[in-house]
């Protein structure tokens, strides 16, 4: 095989699904104890067959290198030698922090970015450049799962079996989306409640043996609902925000057009106030319950649809949101803030939804956009996230309320942060009280919650 024929995440894509679909669990609990005479076995073996200098670059993959790597990899492999292989792909991990870095840069000027590897549907598995989290432990998880990707810190490592059926999307944002984000080593958090009217009605139906509810929207409302998300962006980027968040079900069809349109029209000194993401509020139509995510520009980054339907009580009986799954989830990258995922209201209380998200993708910051009678199991679902590194901003509105659940409307919206040992326990939960209009019906549309995180 020629040398264009070579690509080295295959050959690491290809080894790491080796390991996977080869090795027991207790394999990566001993391989995490490996003793100081195993390493240096390792580097002996690996050096002596391949040279692989201390930082490659594209120029040290010629024929040579490849031709050897190859040879390397076919000894191990016939000598079942899996401590080594291991130790090869460690190896490999970390001489390629500079060509990865620079796959970063590239990735930064596309749509959208697809893996590494162009073996993926053979190998099980895609890999990624990893993006640093200034909050994110070194040593993530590996006290907790036994897995190959405890072993990689320059690249990130998506196995199949994890994601399972659903089709992940990747956007490595822009450098100078967060310009001052580099030196701050903080992420200021605008979250918005936004009014307490609703601007829909719920329509009941049944099909196929199963009851089901719809959104129909009033169209009377549109302007002056389009103006007060204007004004929030506003004020939340005079208040200095990084990101805007809004909840679920407040949009409308001619939401996006009127924001983006205000946004491209901006002089450039106050654009630059403009918060960098605005998750605008999500809008249901055509059996889908959208998020629309905008830079601070005006451009569409992207739409997240929500996965999993929720189940409604209506009457007291039970009506499922009848919306379709599109299966896509999309995953934003930024050097230092990690990745970030936009889980809608009920795709975050899907426990095994939100997991795999979260551990196939080392997610480090979830936003949860919801319209919800409770706050409880937000909660306790942030709690899981503490677990993984992974912080969590919950915004709820006050258009879910209703008379006799006042009880759940201590707080309209939570943000979970990991903290550092040393750090007060209070700081890990900030906490959004509800307004006390809420309970009397006098909304006067001037909350937002302000939060920042940062690095540990």
């Amino acid at each position: 095989m020629s040398v264009a024929g070579f690509n080295i995440y295959n050959i690491i894509a290809e080894l790491c699904s080796h390991i996977i679909n080869s090795c027991t669990e207790d394999f990566f609990v001993r391989y995490s104890c490996v003793s100081e005479d195993e390493k240096l076995r390792i580097d002996e073996v690996v050096r002596r067959k391949v040279n692989i200098p201390h930082r490659l670059e594209e120029k040290d993959l010629d024929e040579q290198f490849f031709t050897s790597l190859m040879e390397l990899v076919s000894e191990l492999k016939a000598g079942e030698d899996v401590f080594a292989i291991v130790g090869l792909i460690q190896i490999l991990d970390d001489s390629l922090e500079s060509m990865l870095r620079i796959k970063i840069q590239e990735f930064q000027e596309d749509d959208f970015s697809v893996v590494l590897n162009t073996n993926r549907e053979t190998t099980g598995v895609g890999l990624l450049p990893r993006t640093s989290c200034i909050w994110e432990r070194k040593h993530r998880l590996s006290h907790s799962y036994n897995r190959m990707d405890n072993f990689l810190f320059n690249m990130l490592l998506m196995e199949n079996t994890i994601l399972g059926e659903l089709i992940d999307r990747h956007f490595f944002l822009k450098k100078d989306l967060f310009p001052e984000f580099a030196e701050k080593r903080a992420l200021k958090i605008a979250a918005t409640p936004l009014r307490m009217e609703r601007n829909f009605d719920v329509v009941p139906y049944s099909k196929d043996k199963v009851q089901y509810f719809s959104i129909s929207y009033h169209e009377e409302d549109f302007s002056a609902e389009n103006e007060l998300v204007w004004q929030k962006i506003l004020t939340a980027g005079d208040n200095g925000s990084d990101i805007m968040v809004f909840p679920e079900m407040l949009g409308n069809p001619e939401m996006t057009d009127f924001v983006t349109q205000k946004l491209k029209t901006l002089a450039a000194e106050k654009k630059s106030r403009i918060p960098s993401l605005i998750i605008l509020p999500s809008y249901w139509e055509k059996k889908g319950n959208t998020v629309t995510i905008l830079d601070r520009s005006g451009n569409i980054v992207c739409r997240q649809s929500k996965q999993n339907p929720f189940r409604a009580d209506l009457g007291g009986k039970g009506y499922l949101e009848g919306i379709l799954s599109s299966l896509v989830v999309n995953i934003f990258h930024f050097e230092g803030i990690g990745r970030m995922a936009i889980l809608i209201c009920k795709d975050f209380l899907t426990t095994k939804y939100m997991e795999q998200l979260m551990r196939c993708f080392k997610l480090t910051l979830i936003i949860v956009p919801s319209f919800s009678t409770g706050s409880y199991d937000f909660r306790q679902s942030s709690d899981l996230c503490a677990h993984d590194d992974c912080n969590v901003v919950w915004i709820n509105t006050c258009a879910a309320f209703e008379k006799g659940k006042e009880a759940n409307f201590e707080n309209i919206g939570y943000v979970r942060k990991r903290i550092s040992r040393s750090d007060d326990e209070a700081q890990k939960l900030s906490k959004m009280p509800v307004c006390s209009g809420v309970f009397s019906g006098k909304c006067m549309h001037d909350c937002i919650y302000y939060e920042t995180i940062r690095g540990v």
